[in-house]
């Protein structure tokens, strides 16, 4: 099976290349723009394979995306190119627009006349996988203590009520591909994932950036008093998940896949801080320099100005997936989140090269 991915270079699409390469015979076509985020550094350890192909080419460019369709004739497309910043789509929405909406847009419309060139069979295998958030449901009332054991969960069928123009885009696009299913016919798949983390996030996420900062003796900003509830899912849970769904998935039907490790954003960050002075205490850190006179990396949380419209509480039933196609994380919280600072400790390399490129990046975006 050829396999193309957009967004490939990217965290969770780096993620999905590796597994497919290490766990599988399939072949992989990697289309990706290369933006800040984007890293085929992420990829160093399956870019020599025979069965990975790499296509610098942004998905709103259809002369390009057909070419590749032509010359790769891949057997599913894995849609998860995509701007995914929140902070960023609140400053500046129209590249969300451009590359969630449009740019998704593009890639359906190249997908629905190559699907139509396939012969009957190849036509009757193909899928159009759709990758997308927890986010576009908007946000869950926020339990009280007399409701924790009976909360509320984002479903399958929960209405959108999308918040921010980062989940408004990637709501536009799934109503997008479904009305490409139910117009034209196309066999398409779609999930909605919780918060992802784990190795090669971009340093601009939460879990990231206080490692980040942390290892430098930077601030450590918690947006609010930090009580904002989010399910976490290990990135590599993600994407056994994701490989499930377009092997075992029904088309038309969509996927919720959650973390069950529900946390809040205080939590979560004094869990890092605690993993890192375990790891590596900041008396052993050479790179540890900081004007404050502390001895815990959890002396560098600062409470910041909340983020406008910001959702409280996300937490999805996975129970869907589980129940139709047998996948559930296989990491708690606890487990996923000690590979990931451990992860972040041993390639802190890694995390300067892509401060340093996404610096680079941004200075040509401004020049141009």
């Amino acid at each position: 099976m050829k396999i193309l991915v957009t967004g490939g270079a990217g965290f969770i699409g780096s993620a999905v290349i590796r597994y497919v390469i290490h766990n599988t015979r399939d072949s992989v076509i990697n289309v990706d723009k290369l933006t800040y985020a984007g890293n085929l550094e992420n990829l160093s350890e399956v870019a020599s394979s025979g069965r990975y192909v790499f296509e610098r080419v942004d998905i709103c460019n259809r002369a390009e995306i057909e070419r590749v369709f032509v010359q790769n004739q891949p057997d599913v497309v894995m849609h998860l190119a995509a701007e995914s910043h929140v902070d960023r789509s609140i400053k500046g929405p129209a590249t969300f627009i451009e590359t969630n909406v449009l740019g998704t847009y593009t890639l359906l419309e190249v997908t629905r006349n190559y699907w139509n060139s396939l012969d009957i069979h190849r036509k009757q295998d193909f899928r159009f996988h759709h990758i997308s958030t927890d986010e576009v449901y908007g946000d869950l009332p926020y339990p009280t203590a007399e409701e924790v054991s009976c909360k509320s969960l984002f479903t399958e069928t929960t209405p959108y009520a999308p918040s921010s123009p980062y989940s408004a885009s990637k709501a536009g696009a799934d109503h997008l591909v479904r009305a490409w299913m139910r117009t034209y016919g196309l066999p398409v798949l779609i999930t909605n994932s919780s918060n992802n983390y784990g190795p090669y996030q971009f340093p601009e996420k939460l879990i990231p950036l206080i490692i980040y900062n942390a290892l430098a003796g930077k601030p450590l900003p918690v947006f609010g008093a930090g009580d904002q509830i989010r399910d976490w899912l290990y990135v590599e849970d993600h994407a056994k998940a994701l490989y499930t769904v377009i092997t075992e998935g029904k088309a038309g039907e969509t996927y919720n896949i959650g973390g069950h490790n529900e946390q809040l954003n205080i939590d979560v960050v004094q869990t890092v801080c605690n993993q890192l002075q375990q790891l590596l205490p900041p008396c052993e850190n050479p790179n540890f320099i900081t004007k404050h006179m502390v001895s815990k990396y959890c002396d560098l949380i600062e409470h910041v100005p909340d983020r406008p419209g910001h959702d409280r509480r996300y937490a999805v039933d996975a129970s869907k997936i589980q129940r139709e196609l047998g996948w559930q994380p296989e990491e708690s919280f606890a487990s996923g989140i000690h590979k990931t600072v451990k992860w972040y400790l041993d390639n802190q390399g890694w995390l300067q090269r892509v401060q340093d490129g996404s610096y680079q990046y941004e200075q040509e975006i401004y020049r141009s």
